[in-house]
């Protein structure tokens, strides 16, 4: 693994009780808001079958949110991540009709992927993980062999170019009508540059991770140059959140869109 790699794994580790606390059954507003409805939409194109359960690979499954809110509606799910403490905290819920079985797997080590190559799988998610992978040409490799035709790579991300880690919030007063209105605006200083910047993911975390921040043609060429095809594109804000920070996403930043959705279809051969 490189440094930044290792960096990364001691980083999740290290935060995975307060990550839990924080996500716990429910998750945040990020994850109830701008993501959930968008993967469940995304998924209804393929209805579960109960004499053929639907099996969806969970990349980057952190506490197991997400894979229990698919376990729930009937989805057999492999959840897979890097961080044996996360994987831990997964394991500790309920499991919904046991469908799910976890695995500490580490996506950007083509070797830790075999262990999943007796699989094949419908349909793999992606929630807000990819920038906190430091190579993920691999995963675009495994599930080009993977995925069955014509299912789907499901991923969200840190808005490329609105919410990256050069990102600055801003309000200011301007006159307008006969007026004084204030204007929320986001000010970034790089975007086509790929580069890994250290930060934090929830209040109150004290050990920092590693954010790689790629513009989006290099997510979308990596799943065309393996056999992907993007057929659902969304851009998602809150509309009418308030927050009790000015300055944070909600819906003085309505305009402006923090996560961006994404479903890549697989070619049928």
């Amino acid at each position: 693994m490189s440094d930044e790699n290792d960096f990364t794994h001691l980083a999740w580790n290290l935060n995975a009780e307060l990550w839990d606390e924080k996500m716990g059954t429910e998750g945040n507003d990020f994850f109830r808001v701008l993501q959930l409805p968008y993967i469940l939409d995304y998924l209804k194109s393929y209805p579960v079958n109960g004499d053929a359960p639907i099996h969806i690979l969970d990349i980057a499954c952190g506490n197991g949110l997400l894979s229990r809110k698919l376990a729930e509606l009937g989805y057999k799910v492999t959840a897979i991540d890097f961080s044996e403490n996360l994987i831990e905290r997964a394991k500790a819920y309920q499991n919904p009709s046991n469908l799910i079985q976890y695995q500490v797997i580490d996506v950007s080590d083509p070797s830790s992927l075999q262990q999943l190559d007796d699989a094949v799988y419908d349909h793999a998610i992606c929630n807000m993980a990819l920038f906190d992978i430091a190579s993920i040409e691999p995963i675009f490799e495994f599930l080009r062999k993977k995925i069955k035709p014509g299912g789907t790579f499901i991923f969200s991300l840190l808005h490329p170019v609105f919410n990256n880690s050069s990102t600055i919030k801003s309000v200011e007063e301007i006159y307008e009508n006969e007026g004084l209105k204030e204007v929320f605006s986001v000010k970034i200083s790089k975007y086509l540059s790929i580069y890994a910047a250290k930060g934090i993911a929830l209040s109150g975390q004290k050990h920092p991770q590693y954010y790689f921040n790629r513009p989006i043609e290099y997510y979308l060429n990596l799943g065309f140059q393996n056999g992907f095809v993007v057929d659902r594109f969304n851009e998602t804000s809150f509309k009418e959140q308030e927050t009790k920070n000015t300055l944070s996403w909600g819906s003085n930043f309505h305009e402006i869109p923090p996560v961006l959705m994404v479903r890549m279809k697989k070619m049928e051969r």
